[in-house]
């Protein structure tokens, strides 16, 4: 997780949405990256997609089997549904998001009837310093 938060940090310092995220292969990382919407103008450059899609094109197959993510923040909707298709083990995540997060909050994508592929979940994960980089950057755009 602490790659992730470097991650989410140079993010920020990029004047993204400070997100990062890290896709690991038993002690291997196959993929780290962070937030890229602004500069990619791509709404769908969140950093869970872009180490999907890294990690995918480094393991040579769409489904990431036996893979782990950790991310800084609870996936939104559109992550976690990239997540179940990758068929990716464990993810890791940081903050809650109450507001767009898609599998704790709001929809809770792994929870549908039609989700085919659920990761273990595990939330929390160095919350505090997570929140802590959202509420900064956040406040010093208001």
């Amino acid at each position: 997780m602490s790659i992730a938060l470097e991650e989410a940090e140079a993010a920020a310092a990029r004047g993204e949405v400070p997100v990062g995220a890290v896709i690991a292969c038993g002690n291997v990382i196959l993929a780290r990256a962070g937030n890229r919407t602004e500069e990619l103008n791509d709404p769908t450059a969140h950093a869970e997609m872009l180490a999907i899609r890294a990690a995918a094109a480094e393991f040579g197959a769409p489904r990431l089997v036996d893979c782990d993510l950790y991310v800084t923040l609870e996936p939104c909707p559109m992550c976690a549904a990239a997540i179940s298709f990758a068929r990716i083990r464990r993810l890791y995540f940081g903050a809650y998001d109450p507001k767009g997060g898609g599998v704790e909050h709001g929809p809770r994508i792994f929870s549908q009837a039609t989700c085919h592929h659920r990761p273990e979940v595990y939330g929390g994960i160095t919350e505090s310093k997570a929140a802590e980089l959202l509420r900064d950057f956040f406040r010093d755009r208001r």
